[in-house]
């Protein structure tokens, strides 16, 4: 028996066609002629051009960027797993002086805009010569207090008599964490590994600030090398931008089945 749609659904289609728009509009302009993507009013393009798409390949290192994005993100997506899950797991089941303290100050962290802490970072970068390097782009997120936050919720949650079972077992805390807690961390590993790697692809601001030499740029940052003051390649900006998005798109896809079950296990509201 199908279901009628309901008034919500009436209310969330065109809000779902307005989200979807814009990216919608990327694509036309990234197989539009460079007069079809300046005219006014705009409109729908005559044909298919895909040469934008080996322009945007041909006029910079743009495997390169690719490459140094691919190598940030995914190096921080392994340390926020390790580290989140060491640190999570410690607040969570191990007490110790001042622990609740130092779990808010974390959580406090998250108030703080990157702007404000984007120059002591530089200066400490500086004085290690990590900047101009794919280091200085892994360095703030190798661990974030939003993954530590997700992950001790998610161990708050699950019984002590699994731990227990394990220690009478004659296992250690890491031991027991590696062996009977991990596997039971897959949709919050995927989560966090999603978002991580999400919001570490798709930064503009930090690599701006900390990279200069064009081999070590990433993909978001590569891409301004389509547009200046005086002239902008607003298809090829859009074709490379398209590309940029692939791997994020996929990667959402193959695992947007774990968010709801990850969210409702962690205790998240």
């Amino acid at each position: 028996m199908t279901r009628r749609p309901s008034r919500l659904h009436l209310i969330l289609i065109p809000l779902s066609l307005v989200m979807v728009a814009p990216l919608i509009w990327m694509v036309l302009l990234s197989v539009s002629t460079r007069d079809e993507a300046r005219r006014f009013p705009p409109g729908l393009p005559s044909g298919v051009d895909w040469h934008n798409y080996v322009t945007a390949w041909t006029e910079g290192p743009f495997g390169t960027w690719l490459v140094n994005s691919a190598i940030v993100s995914l190096t921080c997506v392994v340390t926020n797993l390790v580290f989140c899950s060491l640190a999570g797991y410690a607040f969570a089941r191990i007490p110790f002086l001042g622990s609740k303290v130092l779990f808010i100050a974390i959580l406090a962290t998250l108030m703080v805009p990157i702007q404000i802490i984007m120059l002591p970072m530089l200066i400490m970068l500086r004085q290690v010569h990590l900047t101009d390097t794919l280091a200085a782009l892994m360095a703030p997120n190798l661990a974030t207090p939003f993954g530590v936050f997700l992950l001790r919720q998610f161990f708050t949650a699950l019984p002590r008599e699994l731990e227990d079972a394990a220690r009478i077992d004659g296992a250690s805390r890491l031991r027991t964490l590696r062996s009977v807690l991990l596997p039971l961390m897959g949709p919050t590993l995927a989560t966090l590994s999603v978002l991580t790697f999400l919001n570490v692809w798709n930064d503009f601001l930090w690599p701006l600030v900390a990279v200069q030499s064009p081999q070590n740029m990433t993909i978001q940052l590569g891409l301004q090398n389509f547009q200046s003051s005086h002239y902008s390649q607003v298809s090829v900006l859009m074709a490379g931008t398209v590309t940029s998005q692939i791997p994020v798109l996929v990667m959402f896809v193959l695992a947007q089945r774990f968010f709801v079950r990850s969210i409702a296990s962690s205790g998240i509201k």
